[in-house]
């Protein structure tokens, strides 16, 4: 078996307050009087649901305050993704939450943006955001997260995010807004949800690619849309597991979703929640269910694929997978 770090990768479904490394987590909060749960970092964590991840999660975010601790989980990415092979990352950062939470909206996003620009000069990666927003948060900080993501070249996109539960029908004129911008519309569906969140993503929505999209099997005539449309997937099996959505990885439906003819890529989501890189996604899925190499190309393939990546890096990722997989 190929050495999976050595594998090119694009990942294109991972939130930037949930890549933070523990360590540096307490030293954030001690620095900002903001006490850690010992627990937090625990190998093995589990959740019970959404809910408690989001509290857990909640946590995270209280110890980012000053533009110093944005611009070093920024750096800590690229130097942490580059080093387990991904090449291109597509990384979701929940700008306004953080900007209302500090009274100052613009702050937390340029403090990331340095920070990425500075961990894609000293490796080798490169680094693109995309800015979520909670169903459950006003409509007036989606404005809001629209306003930051035209103002900023790096930033390709916006999605909504958070329980599925609640409609994406407030929405529809920020996202018709975002799409008019050139933005690309990357929303959350198809996770904790069924069909019909999935065809909302694609219809209310006009999503480009469905993150997680899990639950596009619960309807067969939904499978032949997504299919027909050829909207990627963004499948994020480990984080299922722990999340409950799956409940293990030996009965994800990855294998389904393979076979159904959809584009799957894979991803990690909340890497730092359970311990766990891009490679060791990959190295998973191939024990799991017995993915040889050439298999673990396809997905690289696929990511490199439904990315938003410049064609010439893409190009150069499609022959750097081909010179592994020939790797004796």
């Amino acid at each position: 078996m190929r050495d999976l770090t050595q594998l090119p990768k694009a990942h294109l479904h991972v939130h930037l307050e949930s890549t933070i490394r523990w360590q540096t987590l307490r030293e954030i909060g001690a620095a900002n009087g903001v006490e850690v749960p010992a627990h937090l970092g625990d190998e093995g964590t589990t959740f019970t649901g959404f809910r408690e991840f989001a509290d857990a999660n909640s946590i995270i975010r209280s110890c980012l305050l000053r533009p110093e601790d944005f611009t070093r989980v920024a750096v800590e990415f690229c130097e942490d993704e580059a080093a387990q092979g991904t090449r291109y990352a597509e990384v979701t950062f929940t700008a306004a939450a953080h900007g209302e939470r500090l009274g100052d909206l613009e702050m937390p996003l340029e403090a990331v943006l340095r920070g990425l620009d500075q961990g894609q000069r000293d490796n080798d990666i490169v680094c693109r955001v995309i800015l979520d927003h909670s169903r459950r948060r006003s409509v007036d900080r989606a404005w809001n997260t629209l306003k930051l993501a035209k103002a900023h070249d790096a930033v390709i996109g916006i999605g909504m995010a958070g329980e599925e539960s609640y409609p994406l029908a407030p929405f529809v004129e920020v996202i018709a807004a975002a799409k008019e911008a050139g933005l690309e519309l990357l929303h959350h569906a198809g996770e904790d949800c069924g069909a019909d969140s999935i065809r909302e993503a694609l219809h209310s929505g006009q999503t480009a690619r469905l993150g997680h999209g899990v639950r596009v099997l619960d309807d067969p005539s939904l499978v032949a849309e997504v299919r027909e449309r050829g909207v990627p997937l963004e499948v994020c099996p480990s984080s299922n597991v722990i999340l409950g959505v799956a409940p293990s990885l030996a009965e994800h439906p990855l294998p389904r979703l393979v076979d159904a003819g959809l584009i799957v890529t894979l991803n990690t989501d909340i890497p730092n929640m359970m311990g766990i890189s891009l490679s060791d996604e990959y190295a998973r899925v191939r024990d799991a269910f017995g993915y040889s190499d050439a298999d673990l190309a396809r997905f690289a393939r696929a990511g490199v694929d439904a990315s938003y990546a410049p064609e010439a890096l893409k190009t150069r990722l499609h022959k750097e997978i081909t010179d592994w997989l020939e790797l004796a």
